[in-house]
């Protein structure tokens, strides 16, 4: 008789999304929402929490809007490529890091995720605490934290679809709350008692890494950007309805952020940042429920992400779901109870921003400048093809991201630049990595090949 963890394996195998082409037709209007839904999230609004008092509040508007256009840019850019070939990003790094190659930036994605993950759980765990202890008097944030992930983990390997379906309604929640709490808040204080709050005398944040963390938060977004977009009826489509939908959710959201920081400091409170508790207590409980059953979702996302990640990281040999699932699962259950890094959320960022900002530089490159679009079915092959390079590795590529990297953590932490290390790092890996790769550049005009989920018909 086949066994109960046999005939789970099977079906998650059969239903388990995988990193093969498919031809999208996703409306502009669908793609919106999506990407909408995706960044109307409470770790978006509780990254606006971190930059009031410490920066003025006008100008960390002004901040959030700029840094997320430009970030914007750089995500549909990155997700044109998925909705003109059909493949997921991770999958796309195969084209200028090879088909081995790109197990890197696959291994720091897997990484990524998994911070996110913990932190996500954090947040769950202590708008849980908050509930439960204003009814109980009972408080222990690692317990919940610990109680939320496993509950995640379970819900990534069982329901997901669902998950997914009613992620959307939680983000109209968050609007709905976002509506409320602007309107709370500027009933009470004026925009000019806004502008007027008083910064730290030894502020942390300076405009500079605002708007660095600001960008960090689209590049952490942008490693789902074709993941998303290939399911776009056509280029045009992908790219307005992301770069709306993007910039809508997350200038909403972080705005949100730094409104409610702002009317706790108002208000005479502590201004605790990235804290659930410290913008629920004046705004109500409801609020908590909402924080909780929001991040509860998105987390299901992110675990599910990652394990897909996983076991589509080599072509032609995925690995099993389950097994991946419940490996990765439990690491995430277990690292849901380090809350130290919540006090390490913008080194989280700033460390996102130096693996993957140099990576998108790469990406942008290789795709549009020196291959000109060419990307045929190759990249789906296990080994051999044009995109073997050198023993499965175009070390070109890599020694660029290197690079780029390494100036990013050095422009970020040892010479601190006064506008933030993204954008440095990004320019000056797109640059390098178009100087050393001229040579093999494709003659003609861009001409993409044809969507990659007709090759594999062929």
């Amino acid at each position: 008789m086949m066994s109960l963890y046999t005939r789970l394996d099977r079906r998650l195998q059969s239903q388990s999304d995988d990193a093969g082409p498919v031809r999208g037709d996703y409306s502009l209007g669908r793609i919106l929402m999506i990407w909408l839904a995706a960044n109307l999230v409470v770790t978006t609004l509780l990254t606006g929490t971190l930059f009031v008092p410490e920066v003025g509040f006008g100008t960390v508007i002004g901040l959030i809007v700029g840094g997320t256009i430009l970030g914007a840019a750089v995500l549909v850019t990155v997700g044109a490529i998925g909705t003109r070939t059909g493949l997921p990003t991770m999958a796309l790094t195969r084209g200028p890091f090879g088909t081995r190659g790109s197990l890197l930036p696959v291994a720091a994605n897997v990484v990524i995720l998994m911070g996110w993950s913990w932190v996500q759980a954090m947040l769950a765990g202590l708008a849980l605490n908050y509930i439960v202890a204003a009814v109980t008097g009972f408080s222990s944030p690692v317990l919940f934290a610990v109680i939320c992930q496993t509950i995640v983990v379970v819900l990534a390997i069982f329901g997901h679809a669902g998950v997914a379906r009613v992620e959307p309604w939680f983000a109209a929640v968050i609007l709905a709350i976002a509506v409320y709490i602007f309107a709370v808040a500027f009933a009470t204080f004026s925009p000019a008692e806004f502008a007027a709050i008083p910064a730290p005398q030894v502020p942390f944040y300076t405009p500079g890494l605002v708007f660095d963390v600001v960008l960090a938060t689209a590049i952490s977004w942008t490693v789902l950007s074709a993941d998303f977009n290939r399911f776009a009826r056509s280029t045009r489509a992908g790219v307005i309805g992301a770069g709306v939908g993007y910039t809508l959710s997350t200038v909403i959201a972080m705005s949100l952020g730094a409104t409610a920081i702002g009317y706790v400091v108002l208000s005479g409170g502590e201004a605790i940042p990235f804290d659930p508790a410290t913008v629920v207590e004046p705004f109500g409980a409801l609020f908590a429920v909402a924080i909780f059953l929001s991040v509860m979702a998105t987390n299901t996302m992110v675990v599910y992400g990652m394990v897909t990640t996983v076991v589509n990281a080599v072509p032609g040999s995925r690995l099993r779901f389950l097994p991946a699932a419940l490996a990765l699962g439990v690491i995430s259950i277990i690292g849901a109870t380090f809350f130290g890094l919540l006090d390490q959320f913008t080194t989280f960022l700033v460390t996102i921003s130096a693996l993957f900002a140099p990576v998108f530089a790469i990406m942008i490159v290789d795709y549009y400048v020196i291959k000109r679009g060419d990307y045929d079915g190759d990249i789906l092959r296990p080994n051999g093809g044009r995109f073997w390079y050198t023993g499965g590795v175009n070390l070109l590529a890599v020694a660029a991201w290197a690079v780029g990297a390494v100036l990013a953590y050095v422009w970020a932490y040892v010479w601190p630049l006064p506008f933030g290390a993204t954008v440095p790092a990004f320019v000056v890996t797109f640059l390098l990595y178009l100087l050393v790769s001229l040579r093999t550049r494709r003659s003609g005009p861009f001409a993409p090949e044809r969507h990659l989920a007709e090759s594999r018909m062929d």
